[in-house]
């Protein structure tokens, strides 16, 4: 399928303390194999692994604050 890197291109925007942030829509290939669709405009990927609808980020990072040393 031939894409128009000039309409097909998407942003992502990585946070200091929670998720990558996607612009919409996307599809998602997980490693397993599975393939998640979003029609959403922005789309929150989980980074820390604590989300229990992994690899899309439910704010579980929020509750695990890293402290400064």
């Amino acid at each position: 399928m031939p894409t128009d890197p000039e309409t097909d291109r998407r942003t992502i925007t990585y946070t200091a303390e929670g998720p990558a942030l996607i612009e919409g829509p996307v599809e998602l290939v997980t490693a397993d194999g599975r393939t998640i669709r979003s029609d959403r405009c922005l789309v929150a990927l989980c980074l820390c692994r604590r989300s229990s609808i992994y690899p899309l980020c439910d704010t579980s990072h929020r509750r695990h604050r890293r402290t400064s040393d």
